[in-house]
C-alpha cells in the first residue's frame, strides 16, 4: 500500500508502487493530471529468459526500496531466484528538466552465460481524461515512441550498449477486448505496430547478453513536455548528456538543496537522523514549483473512495511549510504565499481546497445548513493559519518587500475577515467546518489558531506603521480569549470541549475529546501550558485513549469512524495526533514521552521512510495515503523542536 518510492521536480512527479513501477505520473503540476492513476496503468517491467517471460508484478519477485544517495533518486532492487535475474534500478526525475529516468542494472546469477530480453512498458490516460482519445506512435528519426493528447507529449526511450531499444510495439488496452502491448512480449517479440489511437499503451525491449555472474546497464527514460516539440528537446538533451551524467546532476543539485535540513540533523538523534532527511525530501516532493503544497499524491486510497488526496489545503500547506521556514528554507514558503493570495476569496477567508492549478478543489461543504444558517464553505483555520505560519516566515526574513507584497494583499484582508466573523452570542469566532472537515461549529482548535493569527497580525500592523489595525486586531485577539476560557473548557469531564454551536439562541456543547483541541490550545497560546485547564484535559485524554510508555499511537477523537479497521477500537492511530503529544511532552519537558512517540513512529515508517496518514492497530500496517506531507512535516517539527529545547 501507499508509494515507497516518490520522485519530483516540481513539474513532473512520479510515484513507484510496492512493484516497482510506476504508478503515479503527474505533469505539469505536482498533483494535477496524473496520467497513470489506475491498476491498468501500471507501467510494467518484464524479463523474458529461457522461453518464458516473468513481470514485476506477477508475485515471484522479491522487492526491497531505498534512498541510499541523500537525494530524491530510488533504489530498488527486485530479485527473481526462480529465474536468477536481480535488477537494479537507480530511478529519479531530473532536477532541472522533466525527464523520469532509470538507471537498469540486470544482473545474471546463474554461471553460464544467458541472453536476457527486458521489456518496458507505459501506459498513459494522457490528462486523467477516459473520454478522449490518445495516440501513440514510433518516430523512426528519433529512437523513441511519442504518446500525445492536446498540448500534453511523452517521449519514451531508452538505450543499452550505447543502442537504442531493439524492437518495440504499440496498441490498446482496457477497450475492444485488447489486454495491452505487454503481452505481445510473452513470446519474446514485439510486433513493430507503428501507431494506434484510443486507449493507447506502448512496450520497448532491449535484449541483453549477459555472461555468468555478471551484468549489463540498460538506460530508459520519458521526456516529457507541453508540445512534442519541448518533449522531443528533453529527449534530445538526455541522450546528448546520457542518463548516467543526469543523475549525477540531479544528485548534486539535492545536496546542495538538502544542506540546511544536513546542518540540523547533526543535532539530531542518531537513530532519527536519515529519516529527517528522507522526510525533509519527500515533503519538498509533494511541493509545485508554482506554490502549490499537496497533501499526497498517492492515489491508491481514495478520500470516501470519491477523490484523492492530490489537493492543497492551506492548512496542511502551511503546517508542511512551518517546519521548513525553521529551517532556513525561503523559496517554497515565499510561492506557497502566493500562492494562496492568488486564491484568496475577496472577503478575505480561504477555501477549503484548491487543485495545483489554483482552481477550487471539491468539496462537500454547503453554503446552508439544516438550522436555515447561511456560511462560507470553510475551515476558518486554514485562512488563520496561513496568516499565522507568514507572521513566522516574516520574523525569519522581516524585509520591507515582504511586507509590501503581502501585507495590503493578505494579511489585511485575512485579518479583518477574522476579527469581524465573531459569534454575538459567545464572543468567539462563528461556526465553521473543523479541520477533520466534518463537523459544522466553533471548535477549540480553530479558535486557537484564529486567537493566534489575530496577534500575529497586529505584529504585522506594527512593523507595517498601521497602528489603528493593530490595535483593533489585538483587541479582537483578547476578547477571544477571554470567551474561550468561558465557553470551552468542560469541568465535568475535565477536557476541552471539540466545540460548540449557537442554536435558536442556546450554546450546545460537544464534549468529544478530540487531539485537536488539546495540540490547538497549547501550540497557540489560548490555554498557558501549565495551567489546570490544560493538564486535567491530556490527562483525560491518556486515559481515554489507553495511552501509556507501550501504547503511544493516537486516533484523532473518540470514536473516530474514518477508515476505521475495526469497531472495537476508538479510531486508526494517526501519526500527526501521536506526534501532537509528542511536541506537548517535549513543551513540559518529558522528553524521555517524546522520545518514545517519536521512536514508535520511526518503528512504523517504511524502509525508505515514508509515513502514512493512518496506522492499522490491529497489524501496523498503513491505513488510507502514504506518503501524506502533512505526517512529514510534523515527525520533522517535532524533531526541531527537540533541537530547539536543548540550547
Amino acid at each position: 500500500m501507499g508509494r515507497p518510492i516518490v520522485l519530483s521536480n516540481g513539474e513532473l512527479h512520479v510515484g513507484i508502487n510496492s512493484f516497482g513501477l510506476v504508478h503515479d505520473f503527474y505533469f505539469p503540476y505536482v498533483g494535477l493530471e496524473n496520467h497513470a492513476a489506475g491498476n491498468s496503468l501500471r507501467h510494467r517491467v518484464g524479463v523474458w529468459i529461457d522461453g518464458n517471460v516473468s513481470w514485476l508484478d506477477d508475485g515471484n519477485w522479491q522487492l526491497d526500496f531505498s534512498y541510499p544517495h541523500h537525494s530524491l533518486i530510488g533504489h530498488t532492487k527486485a530479485r527473481n531466484d526462480s529465474i536468477g535475474i536481480m535488477i537494479e534500478f537507480d530511478d529519479a526525475v531530473d532536477s532541472q528538466i522533466s525527464a523520469f529516468m532509470r538507471n537498469v542494472h540486470v544482473i545474471n546469477l546463474w554461471d553460464h552465460d544467458r541472453e536476457v530480453r527486458l521489456f518496458m512498458h507505459q501506459a498513459f490516460i494522457i490528462g486523467d481524461a477516459r473520454s478522449n482519445t490518445d495516440t501513440a506512435q514510433y518516430l523512426p528519426d528519433s529512437d523513441a515512441i511519442l504518446h500525445y493528447r492536446g498540448r500534453r507529449a511523452f517521449i519514451v526511450s531508452g538505450t543499452a550498449n550505447d543502442a537504442p531499444f531493439d524492437q518495440y510495439t504499440v496498441g490498446l488496452f482496457g477497450i475492444e477486448g485488447y489486454e495491452g502491448s505487454y503481452r505481445d512480449a510473452d513470446d519474446g517479440e514485439l510486433s513493430g505496430a507503428n501507431v494506434e489511437h484510443g486507449q493507447v499503451d506502448s512496450a520497448i525491449r532491449f535484449t541483453l547478453s549477459i555472461p555468468a555472474h555478471s551484468s549489463v546497464r540498460a538506460h530508459y527514460w520519458v521526456a516529457a513536455g507541453t508540445s512534442t516539440r519541448e518533449a522531443l528537446y528533453v529527449h534530445k538533451q538526455i541522450r546528448e548528456d546520457t542518463v548516467q551524467k543526469r543523475l549525477h546532476h540531479t544528485a548534486d543539485w539535492w545536496h546542495k538543496w538538502l544542506m540546511p535540513a544536513e546542518q540540523a540533523s547533526q543535532k539530531i538523534s542518531p537513530e532519527h537522523r536519515e529519516n529527517f532527511i528522507r522526510s525533509v525530501m519527500i515533503i519538498k516532493s509533494q511541493i509545485d514549483n508554482r506554490g502549490a503544497v499537496i497533501a499526497s499524491t498517492d492515489t491508491t486510497m481514495l478520500n470516501y473512495s470519491r477523490d484523492a488526496y492530490a489537493y492543497s489545503w492551506p492548512r496542511d500547506g502551511a503546517y508542511v511549510l512551518w517546519p521548513l521556514i525553521r529551517l532556513g528554507y525561503e523559496d517554497e514558503p515565499r510561492r506557497f504565499f502566493d500562492f494562496c493570495r492568488r486564491g484568496l476569496h475577496p472577503s478575505g477567508y480561504l477555501m477549503h481546497k484548491y487543485r495545483a492549478d489554483g482552481a477550487l478543489g471539491s468539496s462537500w461543504h454547503p453554503y446552508t445548513h439544516d438550522d436555515g444558517v447561511t456560511a462560507p464553505p470553510i475551515q476558518e483555520d486554514e485562512t488563520a493559519l496561513v496568516l499565522f505560519v507568514f507572521a513566522q516566515y516574516y520574523q525569519m526574513h522581516p524585509t520591507p518587500r515582504l511586507l509590501h507584497d503581502f501585507y495590503e494583499s493578505m494579511v489585511v484582508p485575512m485579518a479583518d475577515f477574522m476579527a469581524t466573523y465573531i459569534d454575538d452570542i459567545t464572543g468567539l469566532p462563528k461556526p465553521s467546518y473543523d479541520l477533520w472537515e466534518e463537523v459544522f461549529l466553533t471548535t477549540t482548535y480553530t479558535t486557537s489558531v484564529v486567537y493566534a493569527a489575530l496577534l500575529a497580525a497586529a505584529e504585522l500592523a506594527e512593523a507595517a506603521d498601521d497602528s489603528d489595525n493593530a490595535v483593533r486586531w489585538r483587541s479582537a485577539a483578547d476578547d477571544i480569549f477571554r470567551a474561550a476560557h468561558k465557553h470551552l473548557y468542560n469541568p465535568e469531564r475535565k477536557a476541552f470541549y471539540k466545540g460548540i454551536i449557537v442554536k435558536d439562541n442556546q450554546i450546545i456543547r460537544n464534549d468529544t475529546l478530540d487531539m485537536s483541541s488539546v495540540f490547538g490550545a497549547f501550540m497557540f497560546g489560548l490555554f498557558p501550558v501549565g495551567s489546570e485547564e490544560m493538564s486535567a484535559t491530556v490527562d483525560t485524554i491518556s486515559q481515554a485513549f489507553g495511552q501509556n510508555d507501550s501504547h503511544v499511537g493516537l486516533p484523532r477523537y473518540e470514536n473516530d469512524y474514518y477508515r476505521r479497521v475495526s469497531d472495537d477500537i476508538t479510531g486508526n492511530w494517526w501519526i500527526i495526533t501521536s506526534l501532537w503529544m509528542a511536541q506537548y511532552y517535549v513543551e513540559i519537558d518529558k522528553r524521555d514521552k517524546a522520545d518514545i512517540i517519536l521512536d514508535w513512529v520511526l518503528e512504523r515508517s517504511s524502509a525508505t521512510g515514508i509515513l502514512p496518514e493512518q496506522i492499522s492497530p490491529l497489524d501496523n500496517s498503513f491505513v488510507s495515503v502514504a506518503p501524506l506531507t502533512w505526517s512529514h512535516a510534523e515527525y520533522v517539527a517535532s524533531l526541531l523542536d527537540i533541537i530547539t529545547e536543548k540550547k
